[in-house]
């Protein structure tokens, strides 16, 4: 999900790898799970599965600035305790 008009340098490589470790996470449970509502994960469960991830081999503390840029840069959005994605991809 690129920003196209963004003027703020790209992120880097593995904060990208892990937002796709973690849509993918997030729609393939939602499609799993019966269920309603939209698709989410809690930021606690959000690491876990970054720091799981053995392609990313992220510390908790890495996981947790991946999130932090990711909210930032719109790629999603929290609620309550909730990380939604802003635009999920069509699978």
């Amino acid at each position: 999900m690129a920003m196209v008009d963004d003027p703020r340098p790209p992120l880097p490589d593995w904060v990208t790898d892990a937002y796709t470790a973690l849509e993918t996470d997030i729609t393939e449970n939602a499609a799993d799970s019966s269920q309603s509502g939209m698709p989410a994960i809690s930021r606690g469960q959000a690491v876990d599965v970054l720091c799981a991830d053995e392609d990313l081999a992220l510390e908790p503390d890495d996981a947790e600035y991946a999130l932090t840029r990711l909210l930032n840069r719109g790629y999603f959005y929290a609620v309550d305790d909730e990380l939604r994605v802003t635009i999920p991809s069509e699978k």
